[in-house]
């Protein structure tokens, strides 16, 4: 075996285990884990690479293996509104809905990406049902921690606002 025949299998090793120990994993074998895998390509990023712009309709989505993304509303990257953290799932919204990003992803530090391109999502779908299901039940997940964030993030931004006009 060739050091980078080792160093792959050592790699997919690594990411088996990380994803078997995901919550949406955890109705999934490792048999099952494996394939998944087959349908994804894993990315890397080095610190401030874009992943994806703004007004992009999002051709794939993303689950962060390690690292950080920070995402932007604007292109100065004058204030990020959220960050996406190991293990989470990125990308989604455009993905599955085919409207163009209204943010920017950006790797805020060195970052490992499992990317699942649109044709790999629909194989898999069509091939692996209960694994497609099992990532769209995550997505709905993170979309449903989002949406939460950003009520809370509103409200205690409203009642902020309100007390300053009682004073």
């Amino acid at each position: 075996m060739t050091a980078d025949n080792k160093a792959e299998q050592d790699n997919n090793v690594d990411l088996i285990q990380f994803l078997d120990d995901q919550v949406w994993c955890d109705s999934l074998t490792i048999s099952e884990v494996k394939t998944f895998l087959e349908f994804t390509q894993l990315v890397s990023c080095q610190s401030n690479e874009i992943i994806a712009e703004i007004g992009e309709v999002g051709e794939a989505l993303y689950l962060v293996i390690s690292g950080e993304v920070a995402l932007y509303r604007d292109t100065n990257n004058s204030n990020d509104v959220g960050r996406i953290k190991e293990g989470e799932i990125m990308g989604e919204m455009s993905f599955f809905d085919r409207r163009p990003r209204s943010v920017r992803l950006e790797a805020v530090k060195k970052t490992q990406l499992l990317k699942l391109s649109r044709s790999m999502y629909q194989r898999l779908r069509v091939e692996h049902p209960y694994i497609a299901l099992n990532l769209l039940e995550h997505a709905v997940v993170s979309l449903d921690h989002l949406f939460r964030r950003a009520s809370h993030d509103m409200s205690t931004f409203a009642n902020y606002l309100y007390a300053l006009g009682r004073k």
